[in-house]
Order: structure tokens, then sequence, then C-alpha cells
């Protein structure tokens, strides 16, 4: 079954058109990679999808519903991008993951045993279970990114979505991503994330769908990438929007896919 379908979608804010005519499928136990340039709708595309950005036209569906019908939002786990874990309130790192059971026990529940062993489930599954009782301002910047994606795993998603949890973050966090993210779908999740380039996230990644000016320019096997992109030592931690002249951040299409 499809967990997410876009058809002809058209959205933007502030008067500015953003994405036009775009269309994509993601079926259950899919990763797929959303790629592109800085400013290319990107990140615009799965807002949208989440209805944190209005659409102007096109369709949603989400699990089979009309998005704007949609009410199982427990099914799905989001990880913005870059923003701090604590959000300025002094938490702990298990409060903050604690905070991803919300939707799935409600707000006027307390936590039970079921909640707990979510919470230790998901810190492990990141590394930083030994961090659990720590605030979370004491934690690097890719260590809370890290605990933003414990949280979103904390409740149990069928859809993980992601806004480049790999920007700017330490190679240890990216390598912990990569193997939660692994285990996730190892276990029948669905994954769509936002990335500038692939990383540690390459074996994993099952489909790469690169957005140029606000269209889907080319959709099929992840391409490889090329000039220093192609370094072993090269860290993508730096914002360059205007490399991505093709939207695709020097990677050469491989055969069997798709260009539009």
């Amino acid at each position: 079954m499809s967990v997410v379908e876009v058809s002809h979608l058209a959205a933007g804010y502030d008067g500015r058109e953003i994405l036009r005519d775009v269309s994509l499928d993601v079926a259950a136990g899919d990763v797929v990679a959303i790629l592109g340039a800085n400013g290319s709708g990107k990140s615009t595309l799965i807002r949208t999808i989440l209805g944190l950005v209005p659409s102007r036209g096109g369709a949603i569906e989400l699990f089979g519903t009309p998005q704007k019908r949609f009410r199982q939002w427990a099914r799905i786990g989001y990880v913005p991008q870059r923003l701090g874990a604590g959000s300025g309130v002094p938490a702990t790192v298990g409060e903050v993951v604690a905070s991803g059971r919300l939707a799935r026990r409600g707000v006027f529940r307390f936590p039970g045993s079921n909640d707990r062993a979510a919470v230790r489930d998901a810190l492990t599954a990141v590394g930083l279970l030994d961090r659990i009782d720590d605030p979370v301002t004491t934690l690097s910047g890719g260590q809370q990114q890290r605990t933003l994606i414990a949280r979103a795993l904390a409740g149990k998603p069928d859809l993980l979505v992601l806004d480049e949890p790999n920007a700017g973050v330490d190679a240890a966090s990216q390598e912990a991503f990569a193997a939660a993210l692994t285990r996730f779908a190892g276990d029948g999740g669905t994954i769509l994330l936002v990335l500038h380039e692939l990383g540690p996230l390459r074996p994993l990644i099952g489909r790469a769908v690169v957005v140029h000016d606000g269209r889907i320019a080319y959709e099929g096997t992840p391409p490889e990438p090329a000039g220093h992109h192609a370094e072993p030592d090269h860290e993508h931690l730096h914002p360059h929007a205007e490399e991505l002249k093709a939207g695709i951040c020097e990677w050469a299409p491989t055969e069997g896919t798709k260009a539009y």
C-alpha cells in the first residue's frame, strides 16, 4: 500500500509558489531520499506532506486517507531540521524523548511501563542511553539531533520523516543516525528524508528523488557522487546552493533511472 501519495502538488507561502506539479509515491517499507539544492523546495515538499505548509493544488494521501481527513498522526514520526532539542526549556534527554510518546498515549494519561521501555529503546538505538538523565543543553549539536531522532522513534511510528538530519553534525552522529535508521527500516518501517548528500546513509537509500526549481527533476537509483563529493574525507558541513546547478549536487545519473 502507499504510505505517502502525492499527485500534481502545488504549494508555497508568503505569496510565492515553491512547488509545481509534484507527484510522488512512497510505498510501505520504502526508504526514499529527497535531494536538491538549497532553496529547491525539498524541505517544503515534506512540510506540505505533513500539513505544515498549505497546498495550493493537487492531492496528498497518507496511509490511503486524504491528508485533510488524516488523524492517525501517531503513525508518523517527524524530525525537523536542526532545531535545538531543548528549545530553551530545561529538560533531561529522557524527558525530551518521552515527549515523543504523547501522540500515542494522549496528554492526560501518565506514562506507563510501555512508555518508559519505548524511551529506553529509542535512546539505545541512537547510542545515548547513558545520557538519559543529563540536561539536553549539555549535549553537542550532533547529540541533540540524535535526541530528536530518538523522540520520533519513541512514538513507534510506521513512517519516519526527517529533514536533513546529517546537516552540520559530526561524523559519529551521522554513523549513529545511519545505524538507527537501518534498524528501523529492517523492522519494516518506511523512511522519507531530505538530504543534501547521502553520506553514511547511502547503503540504506532505495530511491532518490531530486527536486530542482520546485519540480522533480530526477527519480531512481541514488546517483553516484562526483568531484570533491566523492573524496573519502569529504565532509558536507557547508551550504552551497550554486554548485547544484542541475539540482543533483554534482551527482551523475546511472542507468535505469528516470529523468523529467
